[in-house]
This record gives C-alpha cells, structure tokens and sequence, in this order.
C-alpha cells in the first residue's frame, strides 16, 4: 500500500487508525508548520497523526508570497539570527530537499539616492549572501541605472540612480505545504483532513487525547496521544482555550494582501524589491504571471477566510506605480489573495515590529503550542516543537533528521530533468509542458500522467486553463486527498488566482471529471459549482468594500462546503469555514 497516496480508501482507513490507535503524538494543524512536525516525528521513529480541520494548507501556508528568503528587512531589524537559519533553509530547499519545488529567482534591489545607498546596501547584501553560510545560489551584482533598465525595461528611469541584483528563491507554497504531509505520509504518519479538533481527552490535568469530528459527515470519536502539538498558527490561541490553559504566549493576526496580474503586463526579467515607508513591497516573477504585495494590518475577524479590501488593493497599485513604466489598472488584476501572518503579540502596535520568531511552550500537561516564525524556517519550527514533545513522552526521542529527508518526488527529479525529450515523446507532450510538471511534482510526473496513455482526455488541458492538464484534476482527487472542487481550483492547481474567470469558467469541467472520482451524484456536482462560484462571486464583491469589516460581512456570507466544521471557536472572532 502507497501510504502517500491520499485518496478516498486512503481517509477511510485514516479514521479508522485514529479511533484505534494511539499514537505517541497528534499534531494539529495542516499547514507547513504541522505538517513538518508531522514528517519530523515520524522520521524520528514515533508513531504519528496529524490531523486538518479544512484542506491542507487552506490557511495561511498557500496564502504567503511563495518565497523561502531570509528576509532583508530583517537584516535592518538586527534579526541576524532569524536571518541565518532562514538562509540555511533555503540552501537545503533548493539543493537537496525540494529542488522541483524551491527554485532560485533573481530581484532588483533599486538605489533612490546617491553615495551612501549604494554601499549601505551592498554591506547588507554581502551580509546576506555569507551569514547562512555556503550558497548555490549567485551573489549580488551590481548595475548601473542603464544595465538595471536592460535588465527591467519596465521601469520608470528617472524612479532610481542604479540597482543591486540578488537571489531568493520561491515556491508553490500549497504544492510544498501539501507534499510535506504526504512525505509524512510515506514514512508512516497518519494523516488526515476534513478533520477538526473539537475538545480534549484529560486524565486529571494531563492531556492525553484528542477529540475529532468529521468536518465532511459529522461523525465524532477520540484519537489517543502521548503529546499532542498544537501547531494552527493564527488559531493557535483558540486550541490553547479548547484545552483551558492560556499557554505563555499569545497570537495576532496580521493580514497580507497580494494581487496577481498577466506577466506582459511588466516588462521584466527578475523580481523587484521596493522600500516603503513601513516595509517592502515584493514584486514576484510567478510563471506566467507577476505577484505583488504584501499589505501588513492588523486583523481580528474572520480567520479562515481573511478579505482583502479596495484600500488593500489600492494601496498595491498605488505603490507598485511609482516604479513602473505602464501603470497597472484593476482590471489588469487576475487574482487577488489574503493570508494572515501569526504573529507573537508584541508591545508595538504595528504589525511589522512584532516578532517572526517563533516560541514553543507547554500549555497544559501533554499539550504544547507553537507559533510565530516564517514559512521559510518551518522544519526547524518543526524540529523545535517535536523537541519539546519529547519531553512529554516516557520513551528516548531520536534527534530531527529531516535535513537529510528529501520530500516526494526531490529523488531522481535531476535526472529525469535530463530527461524531457524523452518524456515528451513518450507522453506526446511538448518539452515544455513536461518542465513545467516536473517543477510540480518532480520524480512523480511519470504518476500523474501514466493514466493518460490509456485515456488520452487527461493529457488535454483544462478548459479555459490552459497551463494545466485535466490529469492533474485526476491525481488531485486519486493521489492528493482533494474533497472538494475548491480543494482542487484553489490549492491543488492556483487556477482561482492565475486566471480572471478565478476558476469559474472551468469549473464544470472539473467537477464532471472529480464527480466521477469522488462518487458525487449530479445534485453534488451541482451544489460544488454554485458553492464555488458563490465563494467567488463573495471575494469579487469584498474586494469592492473599502474597509475590513465590510468586507468580511460580505465574503463570510458565501456557503461554506464542509458543512460539519463548528461555526464559531471564540467571542470576537469568528472562524467559519
């Protein structure tokens, strides 16, 4: 048995091991964070469950700027060690961990000012290309005003006096965040979405358990635990209550914003960083797009379904205009996202001065929370929550090792690179199809496309998507544990931000071929194509409203399809899914 292939046997099976087993830890919370706690644990020998109350990564992990960066800001914040571990993670992401999913990507620093710019920020940028250590990735260069200008003709020229060129790297975040926990998966995790904490089991003031609902058919029963992890992000303070412990920390929601637009639409051959007055503003080469952001306010309503406003976007354009040649417009926007950073609560009352540290603390006997940090330094948040969990168990823990554990489909990915014309020809695809999977699923690829040899629909694009195939559909459903049709337009491909029809116009096409995989009746099929296009419809409509509470009013009044979810987990913050 595949234990990495989630599909619908696969969840079955699942709750059946969690009402009978028990497991040394349960983890909580299916973005990075947890599933890296879920992969670091059962990498170390312990018997592992981790459970997802909505889809993997549904929260803030497929909701970030996609890259893995140490953060320059953070250089100017003396975060010197935040800096260092997040650089260190990059090297083993693009190297050895993830290499078909964590790729190099180049920016443009611009120099505004003459003098002492230039080598103030060549100081920071040497920092930056030497404290994590060795880099694969190339150092800073630096260019005049007319080399930067050849490099992004996009930009306005009197904008800037010159330019430094470095390296991050970025990422698919949901793609990542979700072959996390299937790497988990493979080595033995019990994994499982659609499934919500809703209370604790206790043995006098021990935690020693965790009780479950079904999200998709309400059924409840309890899994047993040595230590459960509690690793929600910007829920993290809601857990910590279902428990009754208050734990040493709390969590602020800090929303980000991004706006996605065609890439013709900059002209351009790397990345930009911009200094504002409180942050930076990202502008991100994404395929065949551009992401631009982030926002950075203050959030304390809906959790689940964050709402970008007009002022959010406005502010984007606004700011991103100053830079650019050919002023982007709103109709010029193809997607629009918004994520909530969990944020230690600090004393400042802006949101960019609290902290991106992370902090683990015991909150009861048998419960620990973890929170804070960036996706960037997941596995070491991982490697420091189960270090902790550890303490908990009677039983010797061996040490993290997921450095040395490349995620599925990292093996055989550099030859199979060397292996595209081969590919194409046995797939009938054109070469640069088969990049742009092997940059999805890496060493997978011959999985995800095998069943097209025998029915050739699959290998054919998505209607009015056409930078997928209607295989990855299939394998969304058979391989990657996708319940619902938003599952697969939101997370499994990016087709709701990538296209200006945010998914609407194929989404029956999609539910025809997930119906058949999933069992759906044609009434299901039908509700999952209004739910979808209702949900849409709601985020177009928030992003009209000028002011947060607006809109949130609007985008939480589109249906939610698991129906079983509980609607609210605390007063003065609601959290429906």
């Amino acid at each position: 048995m595949d234990f990495a292939r989630l599909d619908p046997g696969h969840r079955e099976a699942a709750w059946q091991r969690l009402e009978s087993d028990e497991f040394d830890v349960v983890v909580i919370g299916g973005g990075v964070t947890g599933a890296g706690a879920a992969l670091d644990a059962a990498t170390r020998g312990l018997s592992v469950a981790l459970i997802e109350a909505r889809d993997w990564a549904s929260g803030t992990s497929s909701r970030s700027s996609k890259l893995f960066h140490g953060g320059l800001r953070y250089l100017e914040q003396f975060e010197f060690g935040l800096v260092r571990e997040a650089l260190r993670e990059r090297e083993l992401m693009t190297t050895r961990l993830a290499p078909h999913l964590v790729k190099p990507v180049p920016f443009l620093y611009p120099l505004t000012h003459r003098g002492w710019e230039r080598p103030y920020v060549a100081a920071g940028l040497a920092l930056y290309d030497t404290i994590g250590g060795h880099s694969s990735v190339p150092g800073q260069k630096h260019l005049s005003r007319r080399a930067a200008l050849r490099m992004f003709p996009g930009l306005k020229d009197d904008a800037f006096v010159g330019a430094v060129r470095y390296y991050d790297a970025q990422a698919d975040d949901a793609r990542h965040t979700l072959t996390v926990a299937r790497t988990a998966a493979r080595y033995g995790a019990v994994v499982r979405s659609s499934t919500e904490a809703v209370g604790f089991v206790r043995e006098s003031d021990r935690v020693v358990g965790v009780r479950l609902r079904d999200a998709e058919d309400g059924r409840e029963t309890s899994v047993a635990a040595g230590v459960v992890l509690n690793c929600t992000g910007v829920w993290t303070d809601e857990i910590q209550a279902l428990s009754g412990g208050r734990g040493r920390f709390r969590v602020r929601a800090s929303k980000g914003v991004h706006i996605v637009v065609a890439r013709e639409r900059i002209t351009g051959d790397t990345g930009l960083i911009l200094r504002t007055p409180t942050s930076v503003l990202f502008v991100i080469p994404w395929k065949n797009h551009w992401l631009i952001g982030t926002t950075d306010t203050d959030w304390n309503l809906d959790l689940a379904h964050p709402a970008a406003t007009k002022s959010d976007i406005d502010y984007l354009l606004d700011t991103v205009n100053e830079v650019l040649v050919s002023p982007l417009t709103p109709a010029d926007i193809s997607g629009v996202y918004a994520g909530l950073r969990p944020l230690l609560a600090g004393e400042s009352e802006e949101t960019s001065a609290l902290s991106r540290e992370h902090a683990v603390a015991r909150v009861v006997p048998g419960l620990i929370s973890i929170a804070g940090g960036k996706y960037t330094t997941y596995r070491v948040m991982a490697a420091d929550a189960v270090d902790a969990g550890a303490d908990e168990l009677l039983k010797r823990v061996a040490p993290s090792c997921t450095d040395k554990v490349p995620l599925l489909g990292a093996d055989g990915f550099f030859a199979m690179q060397n292996q595209v014309e081969a590919l194409a020809a046995e797939y009938g695809l054109h070469p640069h199809r088969i990049r742009h999977l092997l940059d999805r699923y890496g060493s997978l690829l011959r999985d995800v496309l095998r069943p097209g040899l025998t029915d050739a629909a699959l290998l054919e694009t998505v209607p009015e998507a056409p930078d997928y195939l209607m295989a990855e559909i299939r394998y969304a459903v058979t391989d990657e544990g996708a319940l619902h049709l938003e599952d697969v337009l939101t997370r499994r491909t990016r087709i709701s931000i990538e296209y200006p029809h945010r998914g609407v116009d194929c989404a029956p096409a999609v539910a025809g071929l997930v119906a058949d995989l999933l069992g759906w009746d044609d009434t299901m099929r039908t509700s999952e194509i209004v739910n979808y296009t209702a949900r849409v419809e709601a985020e177009r409509a928030s992003q009209s409203r000028l002011d947060d509470q607006a809109a949130d009013q609007v985008r939480t009044a589109a249906p939610q399809v698991r129906r079983y979810l509980r609607a609210d987990v605390s007063p003065g913050r609601r959290s429906t899914s």
